[in-house]
C-alpha cells in the first residue's frame, strides 16, 4: 500500500469499499484516519484497519443505519457500482438496476451525509468512468449511469459550495478489478486495449486511490466540480 498519504486524519465513508477500487479506496484514506466501507461484497482479506458494514446503497433506510452512529464525517467516496452482461443492460430491469447503483446510490449517499460532511468542511468524490464521455454498445446503463455522475458532481459542487463542501469525480480507465477482467482477460479485447493505451499498462486500484487521496486533501482544496481522468490517457488517443 501507498505510504505518506496526504490526507488529513479524519473519518471517511467508502462505498464499494470491500472489494476493487472502493477496498484501494478505503485502504489508503485508513493510513491517516477512519474508514467505513459501505456495500453488499467484501473480500476475505479485508484489513482490520477498514470496517465493513453491510448495506445496499439504493436503500435510504439501511444507508441510514448503518452510519447512524458517526456525527461526523471528513470524506465521502461512491465507489459501488455494477456492470451487467450479456446484453441484460438492455432490458427495462437490467437497466434501472445499474442505474439504482451507480448513479442515484451516489445521491443517496450524499444526502445523507451533507450535513455532517458540512461540519467538517469536508470532500466527496465520486466514481465516474471513462465510458462517462462516449458510448458503450454493450452496456448502454453503464455508459449513462456514469454520464450521469458527472451532472450529479457538479449539481452539488455549486449546491455544497457555500457549506465548505468540495465534490468531485475521477473517470477510471482500464484497471484491473473483478469488474473488468472479462475485457483485460480476453485476448482479443486485451490487444486492443492496449494498442491504444499511450502509457501501456493496465491501471492499477491504488492509481486510482492516490487521486482519490488528492482530491480530499489539502493540496486541492481549491478544486471543486471536476471530473478527473485516470486512464492512462485512453480517453485522448
Amino acid at each position: 500500500m501507498v505510504e505518506n498519504s496526504p490526507v488529513r486524519k479524519g473519518i471517511a465513508v467508502v462505498t464499494g469499499g470491500g472489494t476493487g477500487i472502493g477496498r484501494a479506496v478505503a485502504e489508503y484514506l485508513a493510513q491517516t484516519g477512519t474508514v467505513v466501507a459501505l456495500g453488499i461484497d467484501a473480500d476475505d482479506d479485508l484489513p482490520e484497519s477498514v470496517t465493513f458494514r453491510k448495506a445496499d446503497v439504493t436503500s435510504t433506510e439501511q444507508v441510514t443505519r448503518a452510519l447512524a452512529d458517526l456525527d461526523e464525517i471528513d470524506y465521502l467516496v461512491n465507489c459501488a457500482g455494477i456492470i451487467l452482461h450479456e446484453g441484460r443492460e438492455f432490458a427495462p430491469e437490467g437497466f434501472r438496476r445499474v442505474v439504482d447503483i451507480n448513479l442515484c446510490g451516489s445521491q443517496i449517499l450524499i444526502d445523507a451525509t451533507r450535513e455532517r460532511l458540512a461540519r467538517r468542511r469536508g470532500a466527496i468524490v465520486n466514481v465516474a468512468s471513462m465510458w462517462s464521455f462516449f458510448g458503450s454498445k454493450n452496456n448502454p446503463a453503464y455508459a449513462a449511469s456514469k454520464a450521469g455522475v458527472l451532472g450529479l458532481t457538479r449539481s452539488y459542487a455549486v449546491a455544497l459550495a457555500e457549506q465548505g463542501v468540495r465534490v468531485n469525480a475521477i473517470a477510471p480507465g482500464w484497471i484491473r478489478t473483478r469488474l473488468s477482467s472479462g475485457a483485460l482477460d480476453n485476448p482479443e479485447r486485451s490487444t486492443a486495449i492496449m494498442a491504444r493505451l499511450p502509457l501501456k499498462r493496465w491501471g492499477e486500484p491504488v492509481d486510482v486511490a492516490r487521486v482519490v487521496g488528492f482530491l480530499c486533501s489539502s493540496a486541492a482544496e481549491y478544486v471543486t466540480g471536476v471530473v478527473l481522468p485516470v486512464d492512462g490517457g485512453f480517453g485522448i488517443a
